[in-house]
C-alpha cells in the first residue's frame, strides 16, 4: 500500500509512525526468524570461506591451528553481539552501525561512521564479482568450452543483483535461502566425508591445540578468519522490516555467531585431517583454492565436485545479494537523514524496497567492474589478472572498515547506557562490550600493519597505505560532513541516527 507523499500518514504495520508518506518507512512484517536468519547468513558464503579464505589462511600464514582461530573469533564477536543486540532494542535503524554510534558518541561521529559503512560494504560487495567472474569464466571454458573474459559474467550478475535489489526483500531471503541451505548441505556433506577417511595421522585434534598458534602470522591470519564471519552484524540493518525487533534482531546475530564459528571451526579442521595436520599447509600452498575440490574428488568422486563447482559459483552470488541489500539500505537510512540526497531516503513505490540505494550500488559495482576489465591486458584464466586484484583488494578494504565500525559500536553501547544512567543495570553487558573493542582495535591494528600480506603487496609497496587508507579518507570525510552539517544543518544534524523517530517527532511538532 502506498500513500501520498504530500502529507502525513501513519505505517499500518508494525506501529511504526512516518511522516510525509509512507516512502520514508520500510515496510514492516516483511521477515520473520527464518527469513532474517538467510539473509544474513548468505552474506558469509560459506563454501567461498571453506573452499577460498581457508586454503590461503593455511597456505599465506601456515597457521596450522585456524579452527581454533574461528573458535576464539566467535567468543569475541559473541562478546561484541551481547552490547550490540541489547543496543538493537532501543534503536531501530536501516543504518545500524552508524545509528548506533550516533547514539552513543554523538550526530558528527556517527556521520563518519556512516560513510565508513557505505564504503565498507560497497568494497565487501564489489570485490565477490572479481572471483564470480573468474569462476564463471572457469566453469565455462571446462564445461562448455567457451571462452568468456571474466567481465562479462561479472556485469551480468551486477545486473541481476541490480534488478533483485528493486524487488521485495522477502523475495530475496527465498533466493538466498535456497542457495545457502544447498551449500551448506554439501559442505557438511565433505565434513562427514574428511572425518569418515581422515588422512595417515587420523582424527587428530592438533589443530585445536594452542601451541599452533605461534609466530607471527597469527595477527594476520585472525584478520582473515574475521572475514567469514561478516554478515551476523547486519542483523539490524533489516530491523524496520520486522515485526518484533526487539526480539528477533538478537536472536538471529546470536544464531549467526553460534553457528558461523561451530561451522567454521569444524569445516576447518575436516581439511586438516583429511590431508593431515602435519600436510595441510604444504597441500594448501600446492592446491591454493582447488584444495576442497582436490580432496572431495578423492573421497566423494567427481559429480559431486562438480555440483560443488556450482554451488561455489551460487554461494558467492547469494553474498552479492546480501551486501547489495545492506548497502542499499545504508543509503536509504543516510539519505532519509541528510547525510545524502534526499532522493535516496525514498523506497519504491512497488516493491517497498530502497530502489534508488539499489540503483547507486548497482551503478558502483558496474564501474569499477568495467575499470579493472579496461586495465586488464592478461589471458582468460590467467591468475595474477585485475579479477583477483578485484577480489584481494577490495575485501581487505571491507573488511578493515567493518572492524573499525565494530570497534566503535562497541564503545557507544558503554557510552549510550552511561549517559543513560543505565551503567549498574546493565554492567556486564558493558563490560563484555568494552573486552570485545579491545579485541577488535588490536585486530584491525593487526589488520593495517599487514596489509600488504592480505593484499599481495610488497613491504615497500603504496597499495600497504593507499588501500587501507581509503576507509581513513572515508571517516574523514564524514567526520567533516557531520561538522558542517551541525554548524549550518542543526536540525540534520540532530536526526543522524534517529532514523524513523525522527519524522514521528516532526508530524508531533507540526500538530
Amino acid at each position: 500500500m502506498t500513500t501520498d507523499s504530500s502529507s502525513p500518514s501513519t505505517a499500518a504495520a508494525g506501529g511504526i509512525s512516518t511522516f510525509k508518506g509512507q516512502e520514508r518507512a520500510l515496510r514492516a512484517d516483511r521477515l520473520g526468524t527464518g527469513g532474517l536468519l538467510l539473509s544474513v547468513l548468505a552474506a558469509t558464503a560459506p563454501l567461498m570461506v571453506v573452499a577460498g579464505v581457508m586454503p590461503t589462511t593455511f597456505a599465506v600464514m601456515g597457521i596450522v591451528g585456524q579452527p581454533l582461530l574461528f573458535v576464539v573469533l566467535g567468543v569475541v564477536l559473541t562478546l561484541f553481539s551481547i552490547g550490540y543486540a541489547e543496543m538493537s532494542r532501543h534503536v531501530h535503524n536501516a543504518g545500524a552501525f552508524y545509528a548506533y554510534i550516533s547514539r552513543g558518541l554523538g550526530g558528527t561521529a556517527g556521520a563518519g561512521a556512516a560513510l565508513v559503512a557505505l564504503v565498507a560494504y560497497n568494497a565487501l560487495q564489489i570485490g565477490i564479482y572479481g572471483i564470480f567472474g573468474f569462476e564463471v569464466s572457469g566453469l565455462l571454458a571446462t564445461y562448455a568450452e567457451i571462452e568468456v573474459a571474466w567481465w562479462i559474467p561479472a556485469l551480468v550478475a551486477a545486473l541481476a543483483v541490480g534488478l533483485l535489489g528493486w524487488l521485495k526483500i522477502d523475495v530475496n531471503a527465498r533466493v538466498l535461502g535456497v542457495l545457502l541451505v544447498i551449500e551448506v548441505l554439501l559442505v557438511v556433506v565433505f565434513d562427514v566425508a574428511a572425518l569418515a577417511d581422515p588422512g595417515k595421522e587420523g582424527l587428530s585434534l592438533h589443530a585445536f591445540n594452542p601451541d599452533t598458534l605461534t609466530g607471527a602470522g597469527v595477527g594476520t591470519a585472525l584478520c582473515f578468519c574475521i572475514a567469514a564471519f561478516l554478515g551476523f552484524e547486519q542483523a539490524p540493518v533489516y530491523a524496520e522490516e520486522t515485526s518484533r525487533p526487539h526480539v528477533l534482531v538478537p536472536r538471529v546475530m546470536f544464531l549467526a555467531v553460534g553457528g558461523v564459528a561451530v561451522f567454521f571451526a569444524l569445516s576447518s579442521w575436516a581439511l586438516t585431517v583429511a590431508t593431515g595436520p602435519s600436510a595441510i599447509v604444504g597441500t594448501s600452498q600446492k592446491q591454493s583454492a582447488g584444495l576442497l575440490f582436490f580432496l572431495t574428488e578423492s573421497r566423494l568422486g567427481g559429480t559431486f565436485t562438480d555440483v560443488l563447482h556450482v554451488l561455489f559459483v551460487t554461494g558467492m552470488f547469494a553474498a552479492l545479494l546480501s551486501f547489495h541489500n545492506v548497502v542499499a539500505r545504508y543509503a536509504f537510512a543516510m539519505g532519509r537523514e541528510g547525510l545524502l540526497p534526499a532522493a535516496f531516503g525514498r523506497t519504491s513505490g512497488t516493491s517497498g524496497a530502497p530502489g534508488t540505494g539499489s540503483l547507486l550500488q548497482t551503478v558502483v559495482a558496474v564501474v569499477v567492474v568495467i575499470a579493472f576489465a579496461v586495465a586488464d591486458d592478461k589471458p582468460v584464466g590467467d591468475p595474477t589478472a585485475p579479477v583477483l586484484h578485484l577480489f584481494t583488494w577490495f575485501g581487505n578494504i571491507g573488511a578493515l572498515g567493518v572492524i573499525v565500525l565494530m570497534a566503535a559500536a562497541s564503545l557507544s553501547v558503554v557510552v549510550f547506557f552511561v549517559r543513560r544512567g543505565a551503567a549498574g543495570a546493565q554492567a556486564w553487558r558493558l563490560v563484555t562490550s568494552a573486552l570485545a573493542g579491545i579485541a577488535l582495535l588490536v585486530i584491525a591494528g593487526y589488520t593495517v600493519k599487514d596489509f600488504e600480506v592480505l593484499v599481495g603487496a610488497g613491504p615497500d609497496s603504496s597499495l600497504s597505505w593507499v588501500l587501507p587508507g581509503t576507509i581513513g579518507l572515508a571517516l574523514v570525510a564524514g567526520l567533516v560532513l557531520g561538522l558542517v552539517l551541525r554548524a549550518r544543518a542543526p536540525e540534520k544534524h540532530a536526526r543522524i541516527g534517529l532514523g524513523n523517530e525522527a519524522f514521528q517527532l516532526e508530524k508531533a511538532a507540526s500538530s
